[in-house]
């Protein structure tokens, strides 16, 4: 009996010192020292007319845009967007927000510019948080973030459209390949393999014309190659 209660007492201290020491060293937080930067742009009137880009520094980015589908249709189309980015790319991104001051100051150049959508840069970490909104930025870092930014864009924008185009109207695929393939030879393209999975289908669909298939391969070779 004695021998038991001595179990049994053994038995809760150790229950409690597993507590306490769990107590004094927490599990470690995945998210506490997570950094998410994003880039917002409204902008009525152009294609699309709203859309931000979530670029966490660990897991998926997301896309978001709303406007219209083209420049003559009167139809909205809202398009949510998860995907991958490559570690260089979002090294550059985490590298420029920190140059650029995690967008603690005003970033807008305060020039009586050309109304060219009015952006918005954030940052936030457990330590730090930042936002700046401006039509046109001076600074040399939150110059080339939206460059960037505005590729990027552009680029899952082509994915969204071939993907449509695809379904409903194969043979304006041809058209959007070929814009593809003018801002490719500029090396505005950003992140092609994120919209990889479209430009396979495209290959491999017979019923696509072989001009814009061909078009879609030396896409898909071109990115593979950088």
């Amino acid at each position: 009996m004695f021998r038991t209660v001595q179990l049994l007492w053994l038995l809760i201290f150790c229950l409690l010192a597993a507590c306490a020491q769990s107590q004094a060293f927490p599990a470690p937080d995945p998210d506490k020292d997570a950094a998410v930067v994003t880039f917002a742009v409204d902008f009525p009137g152009s294609q699309p007319e709203h859309y931000s880009i979530r670029v966490p520094s660990e897991g998926r980015s997301h896309y978001q845009s709303s406007g219209r589908l083209s420049a003559d249709s009167d139809v909205t189309d809202s398009f949510d967007f998860d995907f991958d980015i490559s570690a260089a790319t979002r090294s550059k991104i985490l590298a420029l927000a920190q140059k650029a001051g995690y967008f603690q100051k005003d970033l807008d150049a305060h020039k009586k510019l050309a109304f060219t959508g009015k952006k918005t840069l954030s940052y936030k970490d457990a330590r730090r948080t930042g936002e700046s909104t401006y039509n046109f930025s001076s600074n040399p870092a939150a110059q080339e973030l939206t460059a960037l930014f505005q590729n990027l864009s552009a680029t899952l924008e082509f994915g969204h459209r071939l993907a449509y185009d695809h379904r409903y109207q194969k043979l304006a695929l041809d058209e959007e390949l070929k814009g593809m393939e003018r801002m490719e030879s500029t090396h505005m393209l950003v992140e092609v393999s994120a919209i990889q999975p479209i430009l396979e289908q495209i290959v491999a669909d017979q019923s696509v014309v072989n001009v814009a298939r061909a078009r879609a391969r030396r896409l898909l070779e071109s990115a593979a190659g950088r």
